[in-house]
């Protein structure tokens, strides 16, 4: 195990014939007698000898410390479905993901599996278990319990030498190891894990030590990646793609054996103050999660409004930022599907445009009204294609998977060019019936000069970014999404803009999209808002009166 740091305990090694490692102390009965493992008990499925382990554990913390680990009905649930055996006594499921409200045992649970991959009936001969989290703080919480596990289990503090220092561990009977690992560990790579788990992955903007393990597992015969988390706060973020991939596979949309989700949440809709919506969240509420504690939590959220979001996102397990923002992913998800692109053709067109600085998002969005007031928007997105991975990174958003999906556009070198966007717009306005487009002022004589070369007349309206232009706008977008009148199809880096937007308001109440505040881009959300103001203020037909007077 290499360098071995203070308080690392002795090796005790077995000697060949002996009954150590396979002794156990009975802590309820408090016979000292040895006695099997109790997940060595005849008869016990794969999942029966895991519960069995888990329970042989001690809580080590809280009010119940001291007392045996007891598995609730939910977690025994939750641990049949992973370890369930397909006829040929195999593990099916590979990826299982576990998302429910905070302090309901995560790091307790996840403690006990990562020992019973190491040294209890999940191990493997030389397995790797880690333990992942987004930084060196978290990634020790789940050692620290496992320590304290050990050193209240006879059978693991005999064949477990725990290295405090670098906090690995490593058990001498099969010779496997265990880690933690954290997101800003310096590299991760040469890992070949046999069961992996991440803690609170829905704090982490990056996907890349998720990655890093999820392709290391590919040399072990049966491995296990494992995640527990609160939802995470943006649609983007890498939790919120597992989350959704497993709603999929439940409703049956996928087919994909080898990915379990165990989703606790409260539906948007349901009342936030309602004790009834709290459990939906929080299976251990009133068990080992404090009901009180919640109550009060609730409480205050509700009394002060600055608190609701994050309440949401932690306590009743929801995809909301605890920041205020402009609109909430559920709101904006719950728009109805918009009209087919064809459908489109022969309907009046609007646009709004924003052009970006030179490396920045550039923004295309048409909208197309109906006859009742409601409106299908067609987005259209660039980059440039130069150095996009950076971006990516810099931008934590998988702007390579947008570009292949067809989301997101690109343009040639490290720069926008308007040439590129003027030619797109000509070419749509040659599909659709395109008789305006609102603007930012940004470099639009760039833009002017390339759309005139290309022989296109389309008319062009300056659309302030101030509080008095942007108002109006602002205001039509909110109430098109209240009244699900909006129709934008879930168009992914439309979303992204959508959620990360920040309104302020002046004196009088008037507000404006601001970019400086929001959390992530908005150019999406901006060119929409134009578009639709602009539709609003030219798409009314003009009223009708005859050329000469009826006498």
């Amino acid at each position: 195990m290499g360098l071995r740091g203070p308080g690392a305990k002795p090796i005790a090694k077995a000697e060949p014939n002996s009954a150590e490692g396979a002794t156990l102390f009975n802590f309820r009965s408090h016979d000292p007698r040895p006695q099997a493992p109790a997940w060595e008990a005849p008869g016990l499925s794969r999942a029966g000898r895991v519960i069995a382990f888990v329970e042989s554990l001690q809580i080590t913390a809280g009010r119940h410390a001291g007392k045996p680990f007891v598995l609730r009905d939910w977690q025994k649930e939750i641990i049949g479905e992973i370890y369930a055996e397909d006829e040929e006594g195999a593990r099916p499921v590979r990826t299982a993901v576990l998302s429910l409200g905070r302090k309901n045992g995560k790091t307790a649970i996840a403690a006990a599996l990562a020992l019973c991959h190491l040294a209890g009936p999940e191990a493997e001969q030389r397995g790797e278990v880690y333990s992942a989290a987004n930084d060196r703080f978290q990634a020790a919480k789940i050692f620290n319990e496992m320590v304290a596990m050990i050193e209240r289990h006879p059978l693991l503090v005999a064949r477990i030498n725990v290295t405090r220092f670098t906090k690995q561990l490593e058990d001498f009977r099969t010779g496997s190891i265990y880690a933690a690992l954290s997101a800003d560990a310096k590299t991760k790579l040469g890992l070949s894990p046999s069961f992996v788990i991440y803690d609170e992955l829905g704090q982490s903007e990056s996907r890349d030590l998720y990655d890093a393990l999820d392709t290391a597992m590919g040399a072990r015969e049966s491995p296990l990646l494992m995640v527990i988390s609160t939802q995470a706060p943006s649609d983007v973020a890498p939790l919120s793609g597992l989350v959704d991939y497993g709603l999929k596979v439940q409703s049956g949309a996928i087919d994909d054996p080898s990915f379990k989700l165990f989703f606790y949440t409260a539906p948007p809709e349901n009342d936030p103050w309602a004790e009834e919506s709290w459990r939906l969240a929080n299976p251990a509420l009133g068990d080992f999660l404090s009901l009180d504690e919640v109550r009060r939590q609730a409480e205050q959220a509700r009394r002060m409004p600055a608190k609701e979001p994050a309440f949401r996102n932690l306590i009743l397990n929801q995809r909301v930022s605890g920041e205020r923002h402009f609109l909430t992913a559920s709101e904006w998800m719950a728009c109805p599907p918009p009209a087919a692109p064809e459908a489109l053709r022969g309907r009046p067109c609007f646009a709004g445009l924003d052009l970006s600085s030179v490396r920045d998002l550039t923004a295309l969005v048409l909208a197309f009204p109906d006859d009742a007031g409601g409106f299908d928007v067609l987005p259209f997105l660039w980059l440039p294609g130069d150095n996009l991975r950076a971006r990516e990174d810099e931008d934590k958003v998988p702007y390579l998977a947008w570009k292949m999906s067809g989301h997101l556009l690109t343009t040639p070198g490290a720069t926008i060019d308007p040439a590129f966007i003027a030619a797109k717009v000509a070419e749509l306005a040659a599909v659709y019936d395109l008789r305006m487009i609102g603007f930012d002022r940004w470099r639009i004589d760039d833009f002017k000069r390339a759309l005139a070369e290309t022989g296109a007349e389309i008319p062009l309206e300056a659309y302030g970014q101030g509080f008095k232009d942007m108002a109006p706008a602002v205001d039509l977008v909110e109430r098109l999404i209240v009244e699900r009148r909006l129709r934008h199809g879930g168009h992914p880096i439309l979303t992204w803009n959508a959620t990360n937007a920040v309104a302020t308001a002046d004196p009088a109440g008037n507000r404006k999209l601001d970019k400086s505040r929001s959390r992530g881009r908005i150019d999406g959300l901006v060119a929409m808002a134009m578009a639709l103001a602009v539709a609003a203020r030219h798409g009314k037909e003009p009223d009708w009166s005859p050329m000469f007077e009826v006498i």
